[in-house]
């Protein structure tokens, strides 16, 4: 297991691939009316927190889910404004496109409560050119991946399948990539509830990254 965190350190410099002794449930992409609500409902039904790197289009297209999320007392995180492909423009484009998500969470945080977190990064697809992790780093965030990718975003995907991952890979520290988005909906939706009460049974505590 350390060979294969030195091989991802290698591969994903400026970036975390697990972390401490808890388990992070993260959703990518959203927010979005037609899945975020749902995952937030059955988030509440188990009591635990997650951490949704969100697109910052998608906050300014449904600023009302996106208080919810902050409402519930979720983590959020940096996934650029328009979920850019950092391997096809410069740095500076992209570091401009990772401001903009910034100004969207200002332009839309509910009233009365505590200030927004902005140190939690992800890039879209997991994947951008290491000056620009270099960058996004210096610029005070830190780079979450992850180590457990369910795939909820593949329709020949199925629930079962994405189960059996999350069972055999989780480990201590695992970050789970889950997609709050339209793309994933069912699938994602009927396995996450499954996940949770099996990683609750094996005594883990599902948490916030950064907590």
């Amino acid at each position: 297991m350390k060979y294969l965190k030195s091989i991802l350190q290698r591969l994903y410099p400026y970036g975390i691939c697990r972390q401490g002794q808890a388990v992070y449930l993260t959703f990518d992409d959203g927010p979005i009316p037609e899945v975020t609500p749902r995952v937030l409902e059955i988030l509440d039904r188990y009591g635990v927190k997650a951490t949704f790197f969100m697109v910052g289009e998608n906050i300014d297209k449904h600023p009302e889910v996106f208080a919810q999320v902050v409402k519930g007392g979720h983590a959020i995180g940096n996934h650029t404004y328009n979920h850019m492909k950092g391997w096809k423009v410069s740095t500076r484009t992209y570091m401009e496109n990772v401001a903009k998500w910034e100004e969207a969470v200002q332009r839309n945080y509910p009233d009365g409560y505590p200030a927004p977190v902005l140190n939690r990064f992800r890039p879209p697809y997991g994947r951008t050119w290491v000056w620009e992790r270099k960058a996004v780093a210096a610029k005070g965030y830190r780079i979450y991946l992850w180590d457990v990718l369910t795939r909820d975003y593949n329709p020949r995907r199925t629930p079962e399948a994405m189960l059996a991952q999350i069972k055999s890979c989780t480990r201590p520290g695992s970050i789970i990539n889950f997609h709050d988005s339209v793309k994933s909906n069912e699938r994602m939706l009927a396995t996450l509830p499954q996940a949770i009460e099996w990683l609750l049974a094996q005594g883990y505590e599902l948490k916030t990254l950064d907590e």
